[in-house]
């Protein structure tokens, strides 16, 4: 088996808006979907979510403030999962709770 990194992206969105019944059932979205890929044995690793803020540093040594300046979606946090290849990872992504609030998510290989 092979690792792969599925990386969440999702709009960037202002949940405080967002009550508390949708919160919940958004999180239990979240953890249905993990938790299919779980019963199958196939989570390596569960990444913690990521804050919004940050720096990013590019060529010539420039810094900007937050890693989202120019992009329309935010990377929200990330897991590992354990497949065959990369078609077998993908079909794992899908029912993601990311791409149903109209995110993505990128699956990539790890190379240890």
């Amino acid at each position: 088996m092979k690792e792969f990194m599925l990386l969440f992206r999702q709009p960037s969105y202002d949940y405080s808006n967002a009550s508390p019944s949708e919160m919940q059932a958004l999180a239990q979205k979240w953890k249905d979907w993990v938790n299919g890929i779980v019963a199958q044995d196939k989570l390596s690793s569960h990444g913690p979510r990521l804050s919004l803020e940050g720096k990013v540093l590019k060529s010539g040594g420039v810094v900007t403030d937050g890693p989202f300046v120019e992009v329309r979606e935010i990377l929200g946090s990330f897991i590992i999962v354990k497949a065959e290849d990369l078609e077998a990872a993908t079909t794992l992504a899908h029912g993601c709770p990311a791409v149903d609030m109209g995110g993505s998510v990128e699956i990539r290989p790890l190379y240890m």
